[in-house]
């Protein structure tokens, strides 16, 4: 059991243990600390919070798919140098932190909303998968977000991520158009409440607003939601904003 301040009656952690034990939603009082005089560390914290997550009990949880023109994102990748999922984060991540009721965690018995936005990047590695942590992605240019993402994916290949580049993030995106996948249901995050699948961008017929047919590239994005915490109209609504600012992608940049 971790050790009592006589003092105040709260348990013995470090700074970063608060922290990090808020942006995970653990509760102090449960973790058995490591350091002198049973202190808790944030090591304690984090691996106190993976095994909860091994043991989470199936949740509620409801998926809202919907379309994207891609042509202008695709045509600004270019332009940019960078991929796809660096200009989707960051769209993400501006978009909650302006809604920030989608920023959240579920706590065990609780919401938990978050002031940061830290997104997890769903990285394949050897058979399995990691879920690398960009941390503070909406204060970050796109380029930062590429250069950062680069260099994440390249460590989770490597098997040299540290521990705390895969605990605390607030949302997760998970890509599968690299590898022509066009659309899916990716697998919340616990304890996070929502988790985005991205498509390949895939050349369909539409009808453009003068009648006639064209053939553009369009992207299927899936919003996998915890309804515990979230409700359709939240994540509909979260759902049509990323889908107008890829469309209009110069909305990511500026």
């Amino acid at each position: 059991m971790p050790a009592s301040d006589d003092r105040s009656g709260r348990t013995l952690a470090t700074p970063l243990a608060r922290l990090v034990a808020g942006e995970l939603g653990v509760d102090l009082a449960a973790v058995a600390g490591s350091g002198r005089g049973g202190r808790v560390m944030r090591a304690d914290v984090e691996a106190f919070a993976a095994a909860g997550v091994a043991g989470e009990p199936p949740i509620p949880v409801f998926h809202l798919t919907t379309k994207v023109d891609a042509e202008e994102l695709m045509r600004l990748r270019t332009e940019l140098d960078v991929t796809v999922n660096d200009l989707v984060v960051k769209a993400c991540a501006v978009l909650l932190a302006a809604n920030p009721q989608l920023n959240v965690s579920w706590g065990g018995d609780k919401l938990l909303a978050h002031r940061r936005v830290h997104v997890g990047i769903v990285v394949a590695v050897g058979g399995g998968l990691l879920v690398p942590v960009l941390r503070d992605a909406d204060r970050k240019t796109v380029t930062q977000v590429a250069r950062e993402a680069r260099e994440l994916i390249g460590r989770a290949r490597a098997g040299k991520l540290a521990a705390g580049e895969l605990t605390g993030g607030t949302f997760t995106v998970s890509n599968l158009g690299m590898f022509g996948i066009d659309q899916f249901t990716a697998v919340i995050n616990p304890p996070q409440a929502a988790v985005l699948a991205v498509g390949a961008a895939l050349d369909e017929p539409v009808v453009t607003d003068d009648g006639k047919v064209a053939v553009r590239p369009r992207m299927a994005l899936t919003l996998s939601i915890d309804h515990r915490g979230l409700d359709g109209a939240t994540g509909a609504g979260f759902l049509q904003q990323l889908k107008g600012m890829l469309e209009q992608p110069l909305r990511i940049v500026g």
